[in-house]
This record gives structure tokens, sequence and C-alpha cells, in this order.
């Protein structure tokens, strides 16, 4: 009786508390618990693209229903976009200074919930611009936190496949979005349905999340020198280090083993911990990160891989209306390529981005650097996105089939995801302890890139046409390119310039 008191009371802490005690290092949790948290961040990841995307084949209906200006319309898309780069970088400073995951997540969805539910019964277009932003600061918290979670569960060789993952569920809102809102925006609720479905959708994300997501925050000083079990899971630090250090390090291991642990002991007791105390330090950690030069110019490859395709999808809904004819469920099922590509991209990115990381250090002698991520599936992801915007534009000037630009769309999204897969895992791999403020602070630079396209990509259209619009934005994946030749010439040299040494 006792025993299922003691069992009782642990659950009702873990469920309850606002800070969840972390009892074994989830690095060593069982496949199958690891499967059930990545589901749940994959799900918190995706409302930020479902919210935008089953919007998108309402927004004619929006204008004409509160009378409003095509310019206030598009920045309840444009907003929603910026506020999804900014809110994630406080959601990270958040989760990493209070050491905790669960209860951030949880309260995410319920302002999403919220929200939402304004969303549905607002009668003016201003007042919708605003809930949007708040819908946005929501729905926008699995993008940077479920980084960190990554990053608390899986050690570095296996963390391509479980981003890959992570963006099968943070592309998965942006594959059903649309053609849920099509269907929707055809009832009687016009486009107030798809926010109504939005309150459900966080309803029953925040109840899975509230019954299967367990506390994965990982106390890196405390695991990594306790659980002699993990001792053959290199760290990244350890993964990059250079031969000389990598062969002084095992040789003082053995002498320095007993130093260390009664170091670790009398820092627990006085309550020290370097690492934490930084982060207390620096509450804008994940805006100071960018500083560096090599997570900026990252950020700013998956930031224009992701815009060029966020600008795509803006011109959608009015191009296929103008082009094609076509309604708001027929608009929503023509995202079905782009979505297919993200689908397929998430999948052969996340894999590839381990087995060729694994490949790098065999060459290597089991040496590794942390650009040895950018791997070669990433390079031919430089001619799929730009062969895919032309195409997009072209053919639909063209006047061929709607079906040309609906695969497309989908060769740009399958090579987005190639790019975004590699650089969010290096981005991780190269700032240990920091992983969710990084990816807070890449997603920042991604979604203001996709902000000014959205507002400029429409009035390019107007004044020198879909074909040239795309070709502006393949310029844009150039420069991108030649910022990844960079990244991968010169990223080590620029880490230890930064001070992230190997």
């Amino acid at each position: 009786m006792a025993h299922k008191s003691y069992t009782l009371k642990s659950v009702l802490i873990s469920k309850l508390s606002f800070k969840p005690p972390v009892t074994q290092d989830p690095r060593t949790f069982n496949s199958k618990t690891k499967s059930v948290i990545l589901i749940c961040v994959g799900l918190c990841a995706s409302t930020a693209g479902f919210a935008s995307t089953i919007y998108f084949p309402g927004l004619p209906y929006v204008t004409a229903d509160l009378n409003a200006p095509s310019i206030a319309t598009t920045l309840t898309a444009a907003l929603y976009v910026l506020m999804m780069g900014i809110a994630p970088v406080f959601w990270a400073i958040m989760s990493d200074n209070w050491h905790v995951r669960r209860t951030i997540l949880f309260a995410s969805m319920v302002i999403f919930a919220v929200s939402s539910l304004g969303c549905a019964f607002i009668n003016n277009i201003w007042g919708l611009v605003v809930l949007r932003c708040v819908q946005a600061v929501g729905s926008s918290c699995g993008q940077s936190v479920g980084a960190g979670v990554i990053s608390d569960c899986y050690p570095v060789e296996e963390r391509g496949a479980a981003f890959g993952k992570f963006f099968f569920g943070l592309f998965f809102g942006p594959l059903l979005g649309p053609i849920i809102g099509g269907f929707l925006i055809m009832s009687d609720f016009s486009w107030r349905a798809t926010f109504w479905f939005c309150v459900a959708f966080a309803g029953s994300i925040g109840t899975i999340l509230f019954l299967f997501f367990p506390e994965t925050f990982r106390d890196d000083l405390k695991w990594d020198n306790d659980n002699a079990s993990l001792a053959s899971t290199l760290t990244i630090d350890e993964l990059c280090q250079p031969p000389a250090q990598k062969l002084n390090r095992e040789k003082s291991n053995a002498s320095n083993n007993n130093d260390i642990q009664a170091d670790n002991v009398a820092a627990k007791e006085s309550g020290i911990a370097i690492k934490n105390e930084s982060q207390r330090q620096h509450p804008l950690a994940a805006f100071v990160l960018l500083k560096h030069p090599f997570i900026m110019i990252a950020s700013l490859i998956s930031g224009i891989a992701f815009g060029c395709m966020f600008a795509i999808e803006t011109l959608v809904p009015d191009l296929y209306e103008e082009y094609y004819g076509f309604n708001s469920w027929q608009t929503g099922l023509s995202y079905l390529g782009a979505g297919i590509g993200n689908l397929v991209g998430s999948i052969v990115g996340g894999s590839l981005s381990d087995r060729l990381l694994l490949r790098s250090r065999r060459l290597r002698g089991g040496r590794a650097v942390c650009e040895d991520r950018l791997t070669a599936n990433i390079w031919p992801a430089f001619l799929f996105i730009p062969f895919g915007i032309l195409l997009f534009g072209w053919s639909i000037v063209g006047g061929l089939s709607f079906w040309t630009p609906l695969v497309a769309f989908g060769i740009q999204t399958f090579g987005m995801n190639q790019v975004m897969t590699a650089t969010s895992a290096y981005i991780v791999d190269a700032t240990p302890g920091s992983g969710a403020s990084a990816t807070a602070s890449a997603n920042l630079v991604r979604m203001v890139i996709a902000c000014i396209l959205t507002l400029i990509v429409n009035p390019l259209v107007s004044a020198i046409g879909a074909g040239w619009t795309c070709v502006f934005l393949t310029g844009l994946s150039v420069i991108a390119f030649v910022l990844l030749v960079i990244l991968k010439v010169w990223g080590q040299k620029l880490r230890n310039w930064s001070g992230f040494r190997d």
C-alpha cells in the first residue's frame, strides 16, 4: 500500500510540478520513450506551420468578410511569420534558464489554444493581426525547445536522424494545413472554421504532452561525469577535438579521474554549475549567439532556403486562382506537392546526415569535426532549390498544366529539407549546452527573412511578373550556396575565432 502511495505521489509530482525531477539521463531512455518524446515535440513544432498554412486558402475570404485593405490581410500572415522568429528566442531563454522543457511546451499550447479561440470570434482586421501575433507566440515554442529536447536525449551521432524525424513533424503542419483549411473554408463558418480547428488541435496536443511527455532537461555537468555507461558516447566537445588534444585527454583521463570526481562533488555541494550560471548572466543569450560568424552564416543559409519556400507558399493562392481558376479547396490540395517534398526530404535528409557523418569520422580514423555535419547530401540541394523555384514561376507564366508548378514546389521543398536538417544539426552540435538558444537564434534569422520575402513577393509579382520574381528568389539561393561553401571550408576557423575551440 505504501509502495502504491509512493508511486502515485511520484506520478503526481511528475505531472503537476513546474519542474519535474529528472532521475535518469535522458540519453539512456529506451527507444520507445524516445519515440514518444520525438512525436510530442514534432506535434508541438507542427503547430506553427499548420496554423500558418491552414489560413492561406482563406485570405481572400478574410479580406472580403472584414472589409479589410489587402495590406492588412497580408500583415496577418507576415507578422505571424515574424513572431515565429522572435518568440522562440524567449521560449528558449526560459527553458534553458529554468532548466525545464515539459512545462514550457505545455504553456505554449495553452497560449496557442486561447489565441486561436479569439481569432475565431474577432470581427476587426487589426484585432486579427494582433491575435495572429499571439497565436504565433504559442505555436512557435516547439521549434527551439524541441531542438533542445533532441540535444537532451540524443548523442551527436544520432541527432541527424532525430532531426529528420523532428522536421517531419515540423513540416507535417504545412502538408495538411492548407488541405484541411481549404475544406473547412467551404463550410458555413468560412475562414473562422480554421481557427476552431486550431483550438481543437492545440487541446489535443496539450493533453498528449500532459499525459505522456516526461521532463528531459539534461544537466550535462551531472550526467557526463556520473553516468559511466555513456563513456563510449562522445560529447561534441570531444568529437571536435584535434588529434593532439584528443591524445592528451586520453592519457590524462586515468590519472585525473579521481580529481575530476572530487571537484564535481564539491561543485554540486556548493550549488555551482558554470554553464547554468553563465546562462543566467546572459538572459538574451540567443540574440548574443548571432554575433558568432559561424552561427550567423548557418542561420542565413537555412533562412534563405526556408524564406524562398515560404515566399512561394504565399504566392500559391493568388497565382493558382488567377491562372487556373482554383477555389479554396483546390488551392489547398495544390500544396500536396510541397508536403510530399517535405516528407521525403526530412526522411532522406535525416538518415543521410548521420550516415555521412559517421563515414567522415571513419575516414579521419575516428576523429571528427563539426563541419562533417555539412555532408554530401546538402550540395545537390542547391540544385533542387533553384530548379524548383524557376520551374514553378515560368511554368505558371508559360501556361503549363497545374501539375508542373505543383511538382516544382515539391522539388524545392525536398532540397530545402536537406539544408534545414544539416544546418540545424550543425548549429546544435557546434554549440554544446546551448542547443535551444542557438536554434532559437537561427530561427529568428530564418523567420525575419521569411517575413521580408512574404511582404515583397506579391508587389514583385505585380511589378515584374511571377517568372522574374522566381529568378530573384533563385539569386538568393545562389547566395546561400556561396555561404555554405564558406562555412564548410572555414567553419572550424570561425568557431575557433569565436571561442568555440576544438
